[in-house]
This record gives structure tokens, sequence and C-alpha cells, in this order.
């Protein structure tokens, strides 16, 4: 196991290098200028010869390799320069909105996961039953509805009508309630969906038989047996959905003035400031990648046959 984790950790080198490449290439193809949209943030008029010391300033005068290798190392070192607005260090900026980010995600995970799980299991073992049909609406909902509608949905609702918790920022227990049930409703919509299916499909395996003729309990055959295994689907869309959450749920905290990281990110697209974009991109890069190989390490000890898989492609 350990080579094959090993193996995997090297894999995602070529992939943050090729990520680095692709956010210059883009960033350089921009019709924006860097030098200018550093003295538009900062409200000061553009002349040549304040363009032309800015340009030297951020190595734009250098060749385009040499700007490149200066972006590696800035980003290995974890520098990713000043704000053009606030002139403070983005890494500083970042660090201060993260925690909301992470515990905004962590709440509508942990909420998902306690409504699919019991939900998409119950659906398959009473198939076309009342708890079945419930199921199939609330996935229909949650797959339809948008987010920002049931946002502002919630918000009316429970804010405005029935005054039962906060309308925007974050401080108390009660400021998570409309947002996390906001993004865990989609999530809630897919796990379901996908942890019924899984079921129906273990349920029809041989070993399910097997162990039935054997006289062993049905709910040990459906905890330490079906469960477990049918469990994997939904376990990658949680490492997908994951690292989508931690690089900041944009639309649900620009709606909800939730202080994290997705509403930074957005008032540095208006700002156009490029060094927080550049982090931003290359966080949300390495987030996947890493929920992306957890989720890889726990379904390895949930089902071992993965591992073998793993193996024989490398």
């Amino acid at each position: 196991m350990a080579t094959y984790i090993s193996k995997r950790l090297l894999a995602v080198i070529p992939i943050v290098l090729f990520a680095i490449f692709l956010m210059f290439l883009l960033i350089r193809l921009s019709p924006v200028d860097p030098a200018e949209a550093y003295l538009s943030a900062a409200h000061i008029h553009p002349t040549d010869e304040i363009l032309a010391e800015k340009r030297h300033e951020f190595g734009l005068d250098q060749p385009l390799w040499m700007q490149y290798v200066q972006t590696v190392k800035g980003i290995v070192l974890l520098d990713f320069g000043n704000s053009f607005v606030t002139n403070t260090p983005v890494w500083q900026e970042i660090a201060a909105r993260m925690p909301a980010t992470i515990q905004l995600a962590l709440s509508s995970i942990l909420l998902a996961i306690a409504i699919s799980i019991p939900l998409g299991f119950l659906s398959a073992v009473y198939k076309n039953g009342a708890i079945d049909h419930f199921s199939r609406l609330l996935s229909f909902l949650g797959a339809s509805i948008p987010q920002f509608w049931l946002g502002y949905l919630l918000i009316f609702l429970f804010s405005v009508k029935l005054d039962l918790f906060p309308v925007e920022g974050k401080g108390t227990w009660q400021h998570f309630v409309l947002p996390s049930l906001t993004l865990s409703l989609a999530l809630v919509a897919v796990y379901t969906r996908l942890l019924r299916a899984s079921v129906l499909e273990e349920l029809e395996q041989q070993y399910v038989l097997y162990a039935r003729t054997r006289g062993i309990k049905e709910k040990a055959i459906m905890g330490k047996h079906v469960l477990k295994i049918a469990i994997a689907p939904m376990m990658t869309g949680l490492g997908m959905n994951l690292g989508k959450l931690l690089t900041g749920t944009i639309i649900i905290e620009q709606v909800f003035s939730w202080p994290g990281f997705g509403r930074y990110f957005v008032e540095a697209i208006f700002n156009r400031d490029i060094p927080v974009i550049q982090c931003y991109v290359m966080l949300a890069v390495c987030l996947f990648v890493i929920c992306n190989l957890i989720v890889d390490i726990v379904q390895m000890y949930m089902d071992p046959r993965i591992s073998l898989k793993g193996r024989a492609q490398f």
C-alpha cells in the first residue's frame, strides 16, 4: 500500500506543474495587464513611466521562460505576492478566510452524509416503498432547484417570515443552518441515488445469496458486507464535492454574505487582483488532488480489490 500511495503522490507532480503552466499561459494571454490592474486597484492614474516601473517590479519585462520559473519558484515557496487591493500578503489574506469556508464545507458534507446514507440505504432495501418514493422526490428537488434560489427561499421563509435564523454573516451555530442546508440538499440528491443504485446492485451478487443460505442474520449481511462495498461510489463523489466546497462555495457565500474564500475570490475577479486569482487556482488544484487521494486511500481500506487494480495499473 505504501508503494501505491507513493506512486500516486509522484503522479501529482506533473498535474500541478501542468496547472501552473496553464494558469501562467492564460494570464499572459489575457488582455489585462497586471501592472495596469495593480494601478487601477490602487486608484493610481497609469502613466507610461509608472507602468514601466511596475512592469519591471513585477518582472514582466523579463523573458517568458524566466517569468515562468519565477512563478513556479514563488508557488513552491508559497509566496504569491501581495494583493493589489490591500497590499498585504495573499497567503495571509486567504489564511484569514479559509477557516470560515472549511467550517461551512464540513458542516454541509456531514449533514449530507447524515441524511444520504440512511435514506439511500432504506430506499434500496424497501424498493418502491413509501421511503423510496420520498427519496426520489427529494433527489428530484435537490437536483432541480438552483442553489441561489433555494438560498433566497430559505432566507425569506426562516429569516424574514419566521425570524428563526440570521440572514447573513458568521457567528453562532445558527448562522450555519441555512447555508449548510442549502449546500447539502444538492449533495443529498446525488449521494442518495448513488447509494441506492449501488445497494440494489450488491443485493444481486452471489455472496449475498450464499450468506443468506448459511443463515447469517440479515442485519449483518446488510451492515458488514453490502453497505461497506456499496458506499464506495458515494465516497468518490464525496471526494470531488469536498474539494469543490473547500475551494469556496462562491454562490452561497455571496447569498449569505459568508466571509469565506469563495466570496474573496469573486471580489478579486472584479478588482482584477491577479495574485489572489493565481493563489486560488493553485489552491483549488491542490485541494482537488489531495481530496481524491484521500478518498482513494479510504476506498482501499474498505475494498482491498481496489489496491490490486491500482498496482496492476502502475
